[in-house]
């Protein structure tokens, strides 16, 4: 896992403790809420972060008004 930085961390750990508490789809927009981030940062992490860590997988799902993202952990 290298060149994680502390911003994907964070995202990956949010990611973990949701899918370990039972949720499996996600809005950009409602991780980025409960981070303090941007929906852009968060979008755009996320399918870098499926490339670089075997944690978690990451499938781009539905885009609709906002696109939604299958998370499993691996």
């Amino acid at each position: 896992m290298s060149n994680i930085t502390d911003e994907d961390q964070r995202i990956l750990a949010y990611l973990r403790d949701s899918v370990s508490a039972g949720e499996s789809y996600f809005r950009s927009k409602h991780i980025a809420k409960a981070l303090g981030l941007s929906s852009k940062q968060v979008g755009a992490r996320l399918p870098y972060l499926d490339e670089k860590t075997d944690e978690v997988e990451i499938e781009k799902w539905g885009r609709s008004r906002s696109t939604t993202w299958k998370v499993t952990l691996s």
